[in-house]
């Protein structure tokens, strides 16, 4: 591990591509220190405890940094796309779309209204935001973070101009479609992963799966029990009435079935896919070809057949069965599908690490710039907390924890080289995080190369 004198340097170093991005002297000054303060010992990473730490009586000029909505977070977002590609992108990465809530009091705060917060499980009063994060083994570099506007904001257009939230951001839009938006700016910086995972909030979403079919995307996602399924053999006619108008859509050979009933027809097999800190996490898992019934609708409400993808279903020792779709080809091996599916859970490590390490959950402030500003430089916060992971890492090959380290791109900024590892007794905070951050566990599946 980096001595402190060590890793504030090079945090220095590592963080000026960022720097130059911003340009005006005031912000270059204000990022590292806003930074800095993500890594103290502050229990509330907000602005005000934030200022009183690591920059005492300069607490309106960190506040009107962060706030402000004279900059931009596009060109660092652009660096911290190709820094996440550098860092872990290759063809054993998985690309994971989800969203994270954060729990908020009254109404004032950008985008916060009641709706669905998976940290509680139930609707709560909260923002969401939707996640792009990079990963590769057990390395998370979270690359986009984005406000989901539901419709109590996006139908009051004069409570959006309150919130500073930008024109082209107050249309109404579906997580899904945030989500695919952002994943073409991330696909246009050519951003390196092997496949799109994502949870059953988009992948029940059949223009989500289409869109990421029409990129030439792989993708695993998950889906309900309900979902209306076709077997792979099932044949389209257009049979012909006695009477009356001809037929505008032609009929499916047999009736769809939900994914619940269509796994029943096959085995099951107990995989193991990562060993935990409470030893192996395994279940039993069964996977079909099937067609979806996300087609055209027909006049009996139901859809025609779709696009052919794997149907996997997933039953967990507590009794729970989760459902999956994936287009990953044909010959595709199931404990091949179980490792893709399975990979998602570091995207959800990242979240809860930026929120209890780095207070991703701590901003107060209410307007648009702000909340994204902080959203960002959370995220550069840890995407330095991982560079000097794999820079402390030893090589472990093909099967190791981390596998070989990718090549850089030629046009992402270049991470300096890392010092050499000291043992150092000093317990800084971000050496804490650091120790934090390196305490996973070896995955039990190996993803494909």
């Amino acid at each position: 591990m980096l001595e402190v004198r060590t890793w504030e340097t090079e945090l220095d170093v590592w963080l000026e591509p960022f720097l130059d991005a911003l340009g005006h002297k005031a912000r270059r000054r204000w990022a590292p220190v806003y930074i800095r303060g993500l890594y103290g010992r502050t229990e509330r990473k907000s602005v005000q405890p934030i200022a009183a730490e690591v920059t005492p009586g300069d607490y309106d000029q960190l506040h009107n940094f962060i706030a402000s909505r004279s900059w931009d977070t596009a060109p660092l977002e652009a660096i911290l796309v190709q820094t996440a590609d550098q860092l872990v992108g290759g063809p054993d990465a998985i690309l994971a779309i989800d969203d994270t809530a954060m729990l908020k009091k009254g109404e004032h705060s950008v985008g916060v209204a009641p709706q669905y917060a998976g940290v509680v499980g139930k609707n709560a009063n909260c923002q969401v935001l939707v996640t792009l994060t990079l990963a590769r083994r057990e390395v998370p570099v979270p690359m986009v973070m984005r406000l989901f506007l539901p419709e109590e904001w996006t139908s009051k257009p004069d409570r959006c101009r309150r919130a500073q939230v930008p024109e082209a951001q107050q249309k109404v839009r579906t997580k899904p479609e945030l989500a695919i938006e952002e994943l073409d700016r991330v696909l246009a910086a050519g951003v390196r992963f092997g496949c799109v995972v994502a949870d059953a909030g988009y992948g029940i979403s059949a223009a989500f799966r289409r869109a990421l079919s029409e990129r030439g995307l792989r993708w695993a996602v998950g889906t309900v029990c309900v979902q209306n399924v076709y077997t792979p053999d099932v044949t389209l006619s257009w049979p012909k009435a006695a009477t009356g108008r001809p037929r505008k859509h032609p009929m499916p050979s047999e009736d769809p079935i939900s994914a619940a009933a269509m796994l029943q027809k096959t085995t099951w097999r107990r995989l193991t896919w990562r060993t935990g800190t409470k030893g192996a996490l395994s279940a039993r898992f069964a996977a079909m070809r099937v067609r979806v019934a996300d087609g055209p609708a027909m006049r009996t409400g139901k859809h025609q057949p779709g696009e052919e993808v794997w149907l996997v279903g997933e039953r967990r020792s507590s009794g729970e069965t989760k459902y999956y779709l994936s287009n990953l080809p044909p010959d595709t091996p199931l404990r091949t599908l179980a490792s893709w599916i399975k990979a998602r859970w570091v995207c959800e490590q990242a979240h809860q690490q930026m929120k209890e390490e780095l207070g991703l959950d701590h901003f107060e402030g209410r307007n648009w710039p702000g909340l994204h500003h902080h959203a960002l430089l959370v995220m550069i916060a840890l995407a330095f907390l991982q560079h000097l992971r794999l820079a402390a890492a030893p090589e472990r090959g093909k099967k190791g924890r981390w596998g070989q380290r990718p090549t850089p791109a030629t046009d992402a900024p270049r991470c300096p080289p890392s010092h050499s590892r000291a043992h150092s007794s000093d317990c800084t905070d971000p050496m804490s995080l650091l120790s934090m951050l390196a305490r996973s566990t070896q995955a039990g599946v190996e993803l494909p190369k």
